[in-house]
């Protein structure tokens, strides 16, 4: 018997793994049986072609997320299964570059997701929301806690932190719903992320001789110094204004977490200073996406827990799995706040850390704030079963938060 025949014996089967539409913080069931039966398994998802390996374990996640062996940019050149039935990285995005392009790509807009970046519009986006929890208590309950505070105040947000003019904020919602969406097709999900490039090609045009400290002028100067071509600043640009409105659906998550456990709340209410370590440990409990990511490329032969990965095979993380990983987060399933060290990986790890993940918690913090201190007796107006939530979406969150107080 040969070396090849052995290793094909011995590789796991194929798992088909289906888009489920989850309620409320309900665990993936084929995601959690993939990680009871190996740290190294294979997938099929929905869409796409092949099968792909998957590694679930927080040490060997952390290790394909960070090495160069595994390549994001040779996704483009191979069909590879996926979630979504749209396939949309423009060349030269940052989601689908390795270093040192990454890393080039990724420095133009460093400064405006530094502490002082993010640190420069906090009290804007303070005001912000003490504008719109000020609306929530004029019109009084009951509420949708979604449609009045949690989906507006990230998108004014991460416009402003765009440069996005407060008159775009709406078509910029509607692109991104659609893009994070699987529910209307890949046609629709397609045109969308072409209006938004086209829409942030234009911007960034007219900003190359700015010295504004928005991502769109950063962009812009980046450009008209050569830097970075504008295909490469339109790619990332959209990227980041998407990944700023997934603040809506993790603060849906986090709230019907808080809402549904009224002694998490109540715990929080009468021990602000817990907060900062309290929105991390729900952050890693919240199950933010839908299966799995983007891929990576095996570039050569990788040995993972004594299973070979080829080269020229596909590779998904699951940040979700390594989150619940108990030999680095003892009793996995359990929210507790005062859990220490909590070294989760809900913004990703290696080059294609989140970018906003600063900023996404300075949002969740200001957002637990100024409900829980401002709404004392804010609860869910329907029973938790009756919280529908989003239907085709990558990543997860309740359509509707109907509250009152």
């Amino acid at each position: 018997m040969t070396e090849e025949t052995t290793l094909t014996e011995a590789m796991p089967p194929v798992r088909q793994w289906p888009a489920f539409d989850l309620s409320g913080t309900d665990f993936d069931p084929v995601l959690a049986e993939l990680m009871s039966e190996g740290p190294v398994t294979r997938i099929q998802l929905p869409n796409g072609e092949g099968w792909a390996w998957l590694v679930t374990r927080y040490e060997d996640v952390r290790m394909v997320a960070n090495d160069p062996r595994f390549s994001r940019e040779a996704v483009m050149e191979q069909p590879v299964t996926r979630l979504a039935p749209h396939f949309i990285p423009d060349r030269g995005a940052v989601g689908f570059l390795d270093p040192p392009d990454h890393n080039r790509l990724r420095r133009s807009v460093a400064a405006a997701f530094t502490a002082k970046g993010v640190a420069r519009v906090r009290e804007q986006a303070r005001g912000m929301l003490d504008e719109l929890v000020d609306g929530l208590l004029r019109d009084g309950p009951p509420a949708d806690l979604t449609a009045t505070v949690l989906s507006p105040f990230p998108i004014a947000v991460i416009c402003e932190l765009m440069g996005v003019p407060a008159g775009d904020r709406h078509r910029m919602h509607e692109w991104t719903q659609l893009i994070l969406s699987s529910a209307h097709g890949k046609e629709v999900s397609e045109r969308a992320k072409r209006e938004m490039s086209a829409y942030f090609a234009d911007l960034i045009g007219l900003r190359e001789n700015s010295t504004a400290e928005d991502v769109t002028s950063l962009l812009g100067a980046a450009v008209g110094r050569d830097e970075v071509t504008l295909e490469e600043a339109v790619g990332l640009a959209v990227l980041l204004q998407i990944g700023g409105e997934a603040v809506t659906n993790n603060s849906g998550q986090l709230f019907y977490v808080l809402l549904t456990r009224p002694d998490l709340a109540r715990k929080l209410r009468e021990e602000p200073g817990i907060r900062p370590k309290a929105i991390d440990e729900l952050l890693r409990y919240i199950p933010h996406r839908n299966a799995v990511g983007l891929s990576r490329i095996a570039l050569e032969d990788v040995e993972i827990r004594g299973v070979l990965i080829r080269a020229g095979d596909p590779i998904y993380v699951s940040y979700l799995a390594a989150n619940r990983d108990p030999e680095v987060f003892p009793d996995p399933e359990t929210i507790d706040f005062s859990r220490s060290p909590n070294p989760h990986v809900a913004f990703g790890f290696g080059p294609h850390y989140c970018p906003g993940g600063m900023l996404a918690r300075l949002e969740e913090e200001l957002l637990v704030d100024a409900l829980l201190d401002r709404l004392p007796g804010l609860r869910l107006a329907v029973p938790a079963d009756e919280v529908p939530f989003r239907k085709g979406a990558l990543i997860r969150g309740p359509e509707a938060l109907p509250v009152t107080w």
